[in-house]
């Protein structure tokens, strides 16, 4: 061989085998975080959510990448948004949207993993056949936001005890789980002696009639059911019960902080730091249809004493002691 032939298989060889040792390397795992809201919106549980995966040994930017699809408060759309992460051929998608976004992804996709985040009895809805073995592409979180329903009807009237109507806000686009909670809440109504006024929201246009038609109901205190769409609404709520000097209890903190006078659910930073772990599971090889699915069993309780006191609410020093956080 000359010399000069020489050289230059060489100068070919050092220049084809970084290209092929790139070749070799493992692709990064993409995540699909399918919301409901917006990414402000999200920003405890996004944070909590990275937490979980750390805890996996997973570090975005680094070693996992996230494909978001935000819904921006229009369940409408989860379907079309799923649709995408699927068409990704993601890694993984976790449907950070409630019930919806998780029917969503479920429809999407029967091979790509999915982990739900969901407040109802996913066997009931048709995401799962069984919780300790989902048997399927999807398993995920269930929290309690349902099932705590008459407790919030109990510590919202231990703070009106005068008042024996109250009215609770429901999305009659999550029919079902309208329906459960209602039936929940009316069951402890009929214990307590009170009686329940239903109201339905499904766009931001609704909020400023029901709390006029709280009035006209002479209703003394609202509930406001789960349901993602007022979850991405939470800190509008909240202004609007504060401003029609409503006293009315709702999930999660940005709803309390905002002027809400009571938040009671299930604790979001633990619930969304489980949906973390189950990811970088999956993500290490574990299979989700042999992943049982979890309950966020911690609540919380947050109280906006300012709000109490502008509303002339005295609360009583018993409930200020069981609160989580009291907002002053």
């Amino acid at each position: 061989m000359r010399r000069r032939d020489f050289i230059k298989a060489i100068a070919g060889s050092a220049t084809a085998w970084p290209l092929a040792a790139r070749a070799q390397q493992p692709a990064v795992p993409v995540i699909g975080f399918l919301g409901s809201a917006s990414p402000d919106i999200y920003a405890t549980r996004l944070r909590v959510f990275r937490e979980g995966l750390k805890e996996m040994g997973y570090v975005e930017g680094e070693n996992v990448r996230i494909e978001f699809r935000w819904a921006e408060g229009r369940n409408e759309l989860l379907p079309k948004l799923a649709a995408e992460l699927s068409q990704l051929h993601v890694t993984l998608i976790v449907a950070g949207s409630g019930t919806p976004g998780a029917l969503a992804a479920k429809s999407a996709t029967t091979t790509i993993p999915v982990i739900f985040g969901v407040a109802v009895d996913p066997i009931a809805e048709g995401l799962v056949t069984s919780l300790n073995r989902p048997g399927g592409n999807l398993t995920g979180v269930t929290n309690l936001n349902v099932e705590i329903g008459p407790k919030r009807l109990e510590l919202l009237q231990a703070l009106v005890p005068s008042n024996k109507i109250f009215g609770v806000l429901v999305d009659p686009t999550g029919a079902e789980l309208a329906e459960t909670f209602m039936h929940t809440v009316e069951a402890a109504a009929r214990g307590l002696g009170l009686e329940l006024r239903a109201l339905t929201a499904s766009s931001e246009q609704d909020f400023e009639s029901v709390f006029m038609k709280l009035a006209e109901l002479h209703a003394g205190g609202l509930i406001i059911g789960p349901s993602t769409f007022f979850s991405a609404q939470g800190d509008r709520l909240g202004a609007l019960a504060l401003r029609s000097t409503m006293p009315t209890i709702f999930q999660y903190r940005p709803f309390a902080a905002a002027g809400g006078l009571l938040s009671y659910s299930s604790d979001e930073t633990e619930y969304y730091r489980l949906v973390g772990v189950y990811a970088g599971r999956i993500l290490k090889g574990e299979n989700p249809a042999n992943l049982p699915v979890q309950q966020s069993t911690k609540v919380e309780l947050i109280i906006n004493l300012k709000t109490a006191k502008a509303f002339g609410i005295t609360v009583p020093l018993s409930l200020l002691g069981r609160a989580d956080e009291v907002i002053e």
